[in-house]
């Protein structure tokens, strides 16, 4: 007998294909001149979602990744019911609620107050439920007095925390968010993150499109890859964000650029240890890092150099070293040896964080990097500030 309770789908994708017309002949004139006749010639389909089908079980957080133009905001649209499907079906269940443009659903002449009664209804809750969300709404919105102002005269930064605290705040089974965590400073940035936290916490589902790497790794389960169109990669967060990255830099997904030379020196694999000498793959704030870069040369090789560098999931280097900049002279190598660079101090914010190490002969010149060679997450006890760095601050005076 099985016992495993299997995890309703609350979203199903089924064969479904995204086409818009395009015209080619935008200007007014050129309207006029081709008016009634040529008329498919200055037409063009553009196939924005081609033959999508995947399912998402309830309590799954998903990100959607891909290059400008790839189709993740039609596919997010697609799910949220938004635009049609020109083929296919979509299947979802539960209340939603979508996020996907700054302010959609606001009238500008209206007040904030006004429309968050006219977007939360909208969204389908009725005026003693409003009633109750109202105060929490504004309080998360950060808008205060200008809750009576009209949303014309809001910045795109007011809007999208307006917007984003109404969507929160409609019990949804579902969230739908296209980029808005990208808008607004960092502090409301990880106030919106740690809600989303607190949504996967209660079971809840959550479709997120965005640009961060950094992001979706924090808080996804899954990631869905999208290439003109097409879904080229769905599966484990970190794999998805290395399709990415292949699909980014033009390669076919699990692609490596090949070796065109044995090299005579070549970095093996890259291992982390912590002070107690345990390999790990979580570090603290403040915590030390050790990094062992496991190194063989075909050959001997008299004065040779080790260095290694450390990416967020989308490439942006934080930190850098090598032997040379440390001015610390290596032994003569031959064959197998490792090489320990020790990290002091810790100070990255959270996140994940990618480890690339490179070996370099001098007196045999050749050299040899081997990128991604170890994943480490650095966490945060009390966490007052937000960015790629950690450090302490306090209020200096008022």
């Amino acid at each position: 007998m099985n016992d495993k309770t299997e995890i309703p789908e609350i979203v199903r994708l089924s064969g479904v294909s995204k086409r818009f017309r395009v015209r080619k002949d935008n200007s007014l004139k050129d309207r006029v001149v081709h008016f009634g006749r040529m008329g498919k010639a200055h037409r063009q389909d553009f196939i924005a979602v081609k033959d999508a089908s995947f399912g998402i079980e309830a309590g799954t957080t998903v990100g959607l990744l891909g290059a400008n133009g790839s189709g993740k905001s039609t596919l997010l649209k697609l799910i949220g019911g938004i635009v049609s499907p020109s083929t296919g079906t979509v299947e979802t269940r539960g209340r939603m609620a979508a996020l996907l443009e700054l302010g959609a659903g606001f009238h500008p002449d209206l007040s904030g107050r006004e429309n968050v009664y006219l977007n939360a209804s909208i969204l389908g809750l009725t005026r003693p439920e409003i009633d109750k969300q109202f105060d929490a709404i504004v309080e998360f919105s950060g808008i205060g007095d200008f809750i009576d102002t009209a949303v014309k005269f809001y910045s795109s930064g007011m809007y999208v925390r307006l917007a984003f605290s109404v969507a929160v705040h409609t019990d949804p089974d579902i969230l739908l968010v296209d980029e808005v965590l990208a808008v607004g400073d960092e502090t409301f940035q990880r106030k919106c993150m740690d809600r989303i936290a607190e949504f996967r916490a209660q079971g809840r589902t959550i479709i997120l499109v965005s640009h961060s790497a950094q992001q979706v790794a924090e808080l996804c389960d899954r990631g869905i890859v999208l290439k003109d169109g097409e879904i080229v990669f769905d599966g484990e967060t970190r794999e998805a964000i290395g399709a990415l990255r292949d699909v980014l830099e033009g390669r076919r997904i699990g692609e490596r650029p090949p070796e065109q030379t044995v090299h005579p020196i070549q970095v093996k694999r890259v291992e982390l240890m912590n002070d107690e000498g345990e390999r790990t793959k979580t570090v603290r704030v403040g915590d030390p890092l050790l990094i062992r870069v496991h190194v063989d040369s075909m050959k001997p090789i008299e004065k040779w150099e080790v260095g290694f560098s450390i990416d967020t999931p989308l490439g942006h280097m934080v930190l850098a070293s090598n032997t040379e900049m440390l001015e610390y002279t290596l032994p003569p190598i031959s064959g197998e040896t490792s090489v320990d660079l020790r990290i002091e101090q810790v100070l990255f914010g959270s996140g994940q964080y990618y480890v690339n190490a490179n070996a370099a002969g001098v007196s045999e010149p050749s050299s040899h990097g081997l990128p991604q060679a170890a994943l480490f997450t650095v966490k945060v006890d009390e966490e007052s500030t937000t960015g790629t760095a950690a450090a302490s601050v306090t209020v200096a005076g008022v």
